[in-house]
């Protein structure tokens, strides 16, 4: 067989692949095989037809048409590993000749791993978020904690911004009621805002057991958009009472007896979830000072590829709350060629840390054991609920297993990039990972019991 690669472009190229008749005789041999089982001949058995009465009553064109589309894919794969070619996704086939008896040829095209060289991590500045908590952030998650056990008290006086009130509305258009704009016993913060528009003025001065009708555009319903005349009746007033800040409130907000182990505990807690942080950060953020040092050319379809994908999972949660695109764009506040060049972005960037992690994978020779792939799947399967053998046996039975062994090399090759960097806090201070990470160590896991092949030298293959 000879193979000539052409470098169509960085990024994709185009094997012609030329073959002497007598290399696809076992393919032929087996064309002829499974053509005698398909076919009945007077005289003779079924699986039992020489090839040549095959020839006779069949046609030699239909056996050469199974044999080149069975050796086709074998010789494409052979020619991949003979010339090293990383082949991503599926090649566009030709057969350019095919002469019975002398050769067949044929050409593929099929996007490639881009070539690139990774740059010395060692000592590559990055830096991450301090970990210390001020007394003013201790303040404001215990205030936050008082927000939580507050209580709601009665008032007998006028509606004033920041009360909570149960409220009736009934929505009509042009004196007709509006079925799906009726609602009574709703609970409400006056002020928010996140109601209809005109409600809080509404409210405010009304007094328990007052109605009032006001002006307002429909948010939703088959009436969306329209104006109509809000009816609001007032049931009660009641405002927000927080606990004292003392130890009686430690001991029932928290574990602790008194109001300063209260403090001191919530310091230690956020501490150590701000380290946690900090590892995190170490990681995402060398990534990204990896990425800024690399100018790789990314393939279009896989590029196009990710940006579909970003919008079908999108699509997806609109779809199961219930809402839309253009209801999202206007939550959002953006327009569709920005959400758009923001799936071009991330898309990019994905495939493009792809490329880096993989192949500094192969490049450093790293590997998983039977250990490491057992506890990325316990993680996985505590993380959206069923028990990790459960995971383990349909990851194995879908056959995804490959994926699952790439996604560990990556992060792998991730947390090398955080620990060849120079990881400092803003305050100057150096950021010990390997320190974080035993701090961070979680109690132990059963882990699910995996047949894993040894990864592939080229994961992301």
């Amino acid at each position: 067989m000879k193979t000539d690669v052409e470098e169509l472009s960085p990024t994709r190229v185009r094997l012609t692949i030329e073959v002497p008749f007598e290399e696809l005789k076992p393919n032929l041999d087996q064309a002829y095989r499974e053509v005698a089982k398909q076919v009945r001949v007077p005289g003779f058995r079924p699986g039992r037809i020489p090839p040549r009465v095959i020839d006779q009553r069949i046609g030699r064109g239909a056996v050469l048409e199974q044999a080149v589309n069975e050796a086709v894919p074998q010789l494409y794969d052979r020619a991949l590993e003979e010339h090293e070619v990383f082949a991503l996704g599926q090649p566009e086939l030709a057969i350019t000749k095919l002469d019975d008896g002398k050769e067949l040829a044929f050409t593929a095209e099929v996007d490639v791993r881009p070539k690139f060289d990774i740059p010395d991590l060692d000592g590559m500045p990055v830096t991450v978020d301090d970990a210390e908590v001020t007394p003013d952030q201790v303040e404001e998650y215990i205030g936050a904690l008082r927000e939580r056990f507050a209580s709601l008290k009665g008032e007998d006086r006028p509606v004033t911004s920041g009360d909570y009130v149960s409220i009736d509305l009934a929505a009509s258009v042009d004196g007709k009621a509006v079925d799906d704009a009726q609602a009574s016993g709703i609970s409400y913060e006056v002020g928010s805002g996140s109601m209809l528009d005109g409600l809080d003025e509404a409210l405010e001065r009304m007094a328990q057991g007052e109605t009032k009708t006001f002006t307002a555009e429909l948010g939703g319903g088959k009436r969306a958009g329209m104006q109509a005349d809000v009816t609001v009746t007032v049931h009660s007033v009641k405002v927000k009472e927080l606990p004292a800040l003392d130890d009686e409130f430690a001991q029932s907000a928290s574990e602790f007896d008194t109001l300063g182990e209260l403090r001191a505990g919530t310091r230690t807690q956020l501490e150590a979830m701000r380290r946690s942080g900090q590892a995190e950060q170490a990681r995402e953020r060398a990534l990204d000072a990896l990425l800024a040092r690399l100018d790789i050319p990314l393939p279009d379809s896989m590029v196009d590829q990710e940006i579909e994908l970003r919008r079908q999972s999108l699509d997806d949660r609109l779809s199961r709350s219930g809402s839309d695109r253009d209801a999202y764009l206007e939550a959002v506040g953006t327009t569709a060629d920005e959400l758009d060049a923001e799936f071009d972005t991330d898309a990019r960037r994905s495939v493009k840390a792809g490329f880096i992690l993989d192949k500094l994978a192969v490049d450093e020779k790293l590997g998983v054991d039977q250990a490491e792939l057992g506890t990325y799947v316990a993680q996985q399967a505590y993380r959206i609920g069923v028990a990790p053998d459960r995971l383990a046996k349909e990851l194995t039975d879908r056959g995804q297993l490959g994926s699952v062994v790439a996604d560990v090399l990556r992060g792998k090759a991730l947390s090398l990039i955080a620990e060849r960097a120079k990881i400092t806090d803003e305050s100057g201070r150096e950021v010990d990972l390997k320190e974080l990470a035993r701090q961070d160590e979680p109690a132990g896991q059963d882990e699910p019991e995996l047949d894993a092949a040894a990864p592939d030298e080229d994961p992301g293959a």
